[in-house]
């Protein structure tokens, strides 16, 4: 399938979810740089702008500006680079301790572990040491904490093969995967209810570890709650934008831990034809 026609397609779904997500938001000031009127300055004006804001870490800033060049101008010739510039000032703002309106502050109470505080917000332990540079599980009472309170939620899409990440309205980032040959990957709406890391396969009752090279889960599983299916790592990275498992959702290894650390058990995942 042509390149450019696939970062055409991505990219006008992006558009329509962007816009959509500005228009049901709540409590936006009319000033936002993501507001529907058009903007005064050109699409390379804009670029240059946000690329300032990221190299200075003005995350915040950076997004909204990219949000306005993916909403008003869909035919810019850069929009593959500005969506991938898009999608790592998310990742950033979400791994980081800098200010966001889904970052709270959280004072460590005695008896907390990351474990209750995680599950406390709706969040991953993962998530909360990245983002605050924590290297062990040991906490101290009264530490204060950056905790992220985003609403993550997946849709996947088999026509295209890709997996995108929404925080809420907002797309967070869009993944390559490949799903079930001759279309048997489920369609429906489904809920995570296992996380594992290294997995074993169980296959036809053989039972295959983690480090064998005839294991094909790669790094992490995130199952379904439809027994047998899930999101999970591979040994053929190469097989990406394909239609070729028996049936899950395959990424590549650096794709489903990063999703792993970032999706709580519970986390909604849509899958459509």
């Amino acid at each position: 399938m042509d390149r450019k026609w696939l970062v055409t397609g991505i990219a006008f779904v992006l558009v329509v979810l962007v816009a959509l997500g500005m228009i049901f938001s709540k409590g936006k000031e009319s000033k936002n740089l993501t507001d529907l009127k058009a903007p005064l300055k050109s699409p390379q004006e804009l670029s240059q702008e946000a690329l300032s804001f990221k190299k200075e870490h003005e995350w915040l800033k950076a997004k909204e500006i990219y949000g306005t060049l993916m909403t008003h101008y869909p035919d810019y010739e850069d929009m593959e680079a500005v969506q991938k510039n898009l999608e790592e000032v998310n990742l950033r703002m979400i791994f980081s301790n800098s200010p966001s309106p889904q970052t709270v502050v959280y004072e460590v109470q005695n008896g907390d572990t990351l474990g209750k505080i995680a599950k406390k917000f709706s969040t991953t332990v993962d998530l909360i040491k990245k983002k605050n540079n924590l290297t062990s599980d040991i906490i101290q009472t009264g530490r204060k904490l950056y905790v992220w309170m985003g609403t993550f939620h997946i849709f996947v899409d088999k026509s295209q093969n890709i997996l995108i990440l929404k925080d809420r309205e907002d797309v967070v980032k869009v993944y390559d995967v490949a799903t079930g040959a001759n279309n048997v990957t489920p369609v429906g709406t489904f809920k995570i209810t296992s996380k594992l890391v290294d997995p074993v396969w169980f296959k036809a009752g053989a039972i295959i570890p983690p480090e064998s090279p005839q294991n094909i889960l790669g790094s992490r599983w995130l199952g379904f709650d439809l027994p047998g299916y899930g999101i999970h790592g591979t040994v053929e990275p190469d097989q990406m934008r394909a239609q070729v498992t028996a049936g899950c959702i395959r990424m590549r290894n650096e794709d489903v831990e990063e999703l792993y650390s970032l999706i709580p058990i519970g986390t909604t995942v849509v899958v459509k034809d």
